[in-house]
């Protein structure tokens, strides 16, 4: 998001009137309120500019929800497509990428329909944690060596108890 113009929290609460006459006048209609020492910034905008982000965003879940539900071969195309936008995507195996769009498109959905990125952005961060897995060879290995009852049976075998 490109902020033009930017102030910092004080000169809000000092002279409301002249942060937003700057908020009017900057060509996207967002401030950058800068806050102090480890508080986190704010971004202020107006409600249509606001409005206008979520409509973009809704038009743009729907169109994708839409071409994910076109056809066999939309959704061949959009699973090969996503790693451009998500490169750490090519670790995952083609299954899994598969998932990893078919899932992006539900929670999209849904989250569109509550109005919050949130679970998007969870189901992001948890997938791209996926693929770091199956980027390490030794992580691969730890969390698809069979566990079953074979080991407890080693197990035994070698502290020389023979009950299991």
């Amino acid at each position: 998001m490109s902020i033009a113009a930017e102030i910092n929290f004080s000169e809000l609460s000092n002279k409301p009137a002249d942060s937003v006459r700057k908020l009017q006048a900057a060509p996207n209609q967002t401030l950058l309120v800068h806050r102090r020492g480890d508080e986190e910034d704010l971004v202020l905008t107006t409600a249509s500019r606001a409005e206008q982000v979520r409509e973009v965003v809704s038009f743009t879940t729907s169109l994708f929800v839409v071409l994910m539900r076109h056809s066999k071969e939309s959704r061949n195309m959009i699973t090969e497509l996503v790693p451009t936008v998500f490169p750490w995507v090519r670790f995952l195996p083609p299954e899994e990428r598969e998932g990893f769009v078919v899932e992006l498109v539900e929670v999209l959905e849904a989250s569109d329909s509550l109005g919050t990125p949130a679970p998007v952005i969870q189901l992001i961060t948890e997938w791209k944690h996926t693929a770091e897995v199956w980027a390490d060879p030794r992580l691969v290995e730890i969390f698809t060596r069979d566990d079953g009852e074979d080991d407890d049976e080693d197990e035994a075998s070698e502290s020389g108890n023979t009950t299991a």
